[in-house]
């Protein structure tokens, strides 16, 4: 029920499909809070972290929460009617959970099952749902109103399927465990810092659509021009 409802009132406000950023003093606004949050509670804790662990031990770690997140990777295949690629990525899941090590070793990549980003979101675009405005979100960054209602779906969806996160123990548990994955994200991120240029809000905004357009439609989008962005960075991003 709780996931028929969310959808319904997503569906509602892509109705609102206008400029790309209609809301831009407001997404401003988050957008500079996020970078104080960023600068004071999240990027010094990421750098201790790069400065402490080996590079193989992070790789470790973001190895493990990709192989993590493969389950959904594949509904999301399954939804879009990608069957083959679905097949491809539950390998992936099977192969990094056994020989891998529980996906601490990326040993599918190494025999040529390669790795997809697929979320609701994407599932949505597929789908012909419009993006809707430009949103930028408190602490989880930039989004669109579909990739937000996405992003919601994934998360209730996640949270009803096991009920013992309703407990506060395991709640603790696991936000816990949503911030180590965030943290090991923005340590990724760091060396690539320094390709921002400009406004760091209008050249994050344009990253992000341009990277989920790309994802949305596989790889095929315009071409007219450069966008200069370093492919490792918008993996990352």
């Amino acid at each position: 029920m709780r996931f028929i409802l969310l959808l319904a009132a997503f569906c509602s406000f892509t109705a609102f499909a206008g400029e790309e950023d209609p809301w831009e003093d407001w997404n401003r606004g988050v957008f500079a809070f996020n970078e104080t949050l960023d600068q004071y509670a999240l990027k010094p804790v990421a750098q201790a972290y790069r400065n402490v662990a080996p590079l193989f031990v992070d790789d470790m770690v973001t190895n493990v929460f990709s192989n993590l997140g493969e389950p959904f990777v594949v509904i999301n295949d399954l939804a879009q009617g990608k069957f083959l690629q679905a097949l491809s990525d539950t390998g992936r899941f099977l192969v990094n959970s056994t020989v891998g090590l529980l996906g601490v070793f990326d040993v599918a990549s190494h025999i040529g099952l390669a790795k997809h980003s697929e979320d609701f979101g994407q599932t949505l675009g597929y789908w012909g749902v419009p993006s809707g405005p430009y949103l930028m979100l408190p602490v989880l960054g930039p989004s669109t109103i579909r990739d937000a209602g996405g992003f919601a779906v994934d998360t209730f969806v996640l949270l009803d399927a096991d009920p013992k996160v309703h407990t506060i123990e395991d709640s603790r548990a696991y936000y816990g465990t949503v911030y180590a994955q965030y943290l090991d994200v923005r340590a990724d991120l760091i060396p690539a810092e320094g390709i921002i240029s400009g406004d760091r809000y209008s050249f994050i905004r344009s990253l992000f659509l341009q990277r989920r357009e790309f994802l949305i439609n596989d790889g095929q989008i315009s071409t007219d021009s450069d966008d200069g962005f370093d492919d490792d960075f918008e993996d990352d991003f």
